[in-house]
């Protein structure tokens, strides 16, 4: 049987810490002893230990137990889920409720026997796995919640454009591939990733999802790999990354684009060698996540503009699905109709039928630069609105794109006055609104941050 574990023995006595070592070494995978308590703290923070045996008087004469106390609170401090099991010579009932009561798992005297030693241990490492997967499942639970708060449609579409990228989730998803899915704002990026997820290997486990482009740039590597406690100010506890969440699963990254350049060498790295080290820790953990990306932006001309690495794009773009405009697939116009309309009468207790046939060639015969998006809150808007059995024309008010220059409420043709104008107008139209007015704009959040700033909009 493969031995697995690591144990650190803590005792200022060599001959308990070398029969510990020889004993245990036969049974766990690896045995780590020190005799200055005052190394915990490193060793905890460069080796990632199951179990603590600690001694619990390192001073001589000293039969209180309390340095084992305070060396067992300080390495609960560093982590709670670490299995600690207390040893001493002058064990009593008392110091051995005290202890679990204070957190220790359990509390052995010396001299041992080995059978129970090792009964203890293992006990104490099983103890330590089920509190550290606890935690995953808490985060990744926590994340799942909130994701599944998001809203979800389904992929919906007859055209001959949208049969090719079925036909490519198809072949693509039983694979462990990393796909990078491209398209405008709206187009439904996060549906395919959904799609080639539940279709995939992994569909037993976890979907998790990263908005890069809503994340300030000063979370991404946290987001990521995650922190260790006190590793930056506000580390008030160890938290895992969306790399760590994910294991086993699927890993979503949408607008892969925005990633900072000084980031992206650790984002490569953790692909290339599937281990990730968090923020604050010399310590590094496996991974095995499929990742898919998406992004609006040409990460080709990036690449030619040094704003995007390479060999990143090479290692994220093994299989690429590119997703149509609305305006390259109006035929399937009606059918996202129909599927809005009754998600959104159910959704408002209205009486609605359906929709004129006038109402749908007028939007057969818009541009839709939001795409779907666009599509679904005109029809939400709309179902709202409307005071008939069936959407009419009238119900819809749709933005339309200004036919030549005279248009444009500028003077001159200045283009950053130009777009500080378009800006200023689509975030008033959409009442500050970021999301909706990056979406009309054709424009990702983060770079309408960008632009707002950089304007004093």
């Amino acid at each position: 049987m493969k031995k697995t574990g690591r144990i650190l023995v803590v005792d200022d006595d060599t001959d308990v810490l070398n029969a510990a070592r020889l004993y245990l070494k036969q049974h766990v995978e690896k045995v780590d002893v020190e005799t200055n308590p005052k190394l915990i703290p490193a060793l905890l923070k460069e080796y990632d230990y199951d179990t603590v045996l600690l001694d619990m008087n390192f001073t001589e004469d000293v039969s209180s137990g309390e340095e084992g106390f305070t060396w067992l609170e300080k390495i609960l401090e560093i982590d709670p889920a670490m299995a600690v099991v207390l040893i001493t010579a002058y064990g009593d009932v008392e110091k051995a409720v005290q202890a679990v009561k204070m957190g220790a798992s359990d509390f052995v005297l010396k001299p041992w026997q080995n059978e129970k030693l090792l009964a203890t241990v293992t006990s104490a490492m099983n103890l330590s796995q089920s509190k550290r997967d606890s935690q995953r499942l808490k985060t990744q639970n926590a994340v799942l919640k909130a994701d599944m708060e998001q809203p979800y449609q389904n992929i919906i579409g007859e055209s001959r454009a949208m049969e090719q990228v079925f036909q490519t989730i198809e072949k693509v998803a039983k694979t462990d591939a990393n796909v990078l899915i491209t398209g405008e704002n709206g187009t439904g990026k996060e549906l395919v990733a959904r799609a080639l997820h539940r279709r995939s290997n992994r569909s037993e486990n976890v979907f998790i999802s990263v908005d890069m482009g809503a994340l300030p740039e000063s979370l991404f590597e946290s987001e990521l790999f995650g922190h260790e406690k006190g590793a930056f100010t506000d580390a008030k506890e160890s938290r895992a990354g969306r790399f760590e969440i994910a294991n086993g699963g699927t890993l979503f990254l949408d607008e892969i684009g925005n990633i900072p350049l000084q980031l992206q060498p650790k984002l490569l790295s953790a692909l290339q060698t599937h281990e990730i080290r968090r923020i604050g820790s010399n310590k590094t953990s496996k991974i095995n996540i499929r990742l898919v990306c998406a992004t609006n932006e040409n990460l080709g001309e990036m690449v030619k503009n040094q704003d995007f690495r390479q060999d990143l794009l090479y290692r994220i773009n093994t299989i690429e699905v590119k997703l149509p405009p609305l305006r390259e697939r109006m035929e399937d116009i009606p059918l996202l109709i129909e599927h809005f309309l009754k998600k959104y009468r159910t959704k408002y207790k209205k009486e609605i039928h359906g929709i004129t046939e006038q109402a749908t060639d007028h939007l057969k015969e818009y541009h839709w630069p939001g795409n779907i998006r666009e599509l679904e809150h005109a029809v939400e808007r709309a179902v709202i609105m409307t005071d008939e059995d069936e959407l009419q024309k009238g119900d819809f008010l749709l933005t339309s794109r200004p036919e030549n220059n005279d248009q444009l409420p500028v003077a001159g043709l200045n283009l950053e006055e130009v777009e500080k104008t378009v800006i200023r107008k689509a975030m008033d139209k959409h009442e500050g609104n970021i999301s909706h007015a990056a979406d009309e704009l054709g424009l990702t959040r983060a770079s309408l941050y960008r632009r707002l700033e950089k304007y004093g909009l």
